[in-house]
């Protein structure tokens, strides 16, 4: 399973297109775990994502939240 983590402003303005990508994967039988979350929380959720994305509400925090996500980067398989 994939944990992808949905950064946005407030956590709520990506409710559906979580909704959506939960409906995408579950037709091409892809197993994921969705969460939106607010900035302010986006730290407490790097150690269990695989996969980070940014709302574009959000794209002038990038470079702050880059240096935030770097320690817990992963190489892909």
């Amino acid at each position: 399973m994939k944990n992808i983590v949905l950064c946005c402003a407030a956590g709520m303005s990506t409710s559906m297109l979580v909704q959506r990508m939960q409906d995408a994967a579950q037709k091409k039988g892809v197993e994921v775990s969705i969460k939106a979350v607010p900035v302010a929380e986006f730290k407490d959720n790097l150690a269990a994502a695989d996969i980070i994305l940014l709302g574009p509400q959000v794209k002038y925090e990038q470079a702050k939240l880059q240096a935030l996500a770097d320690p817990f980067a992963r190489k892909s398989r």
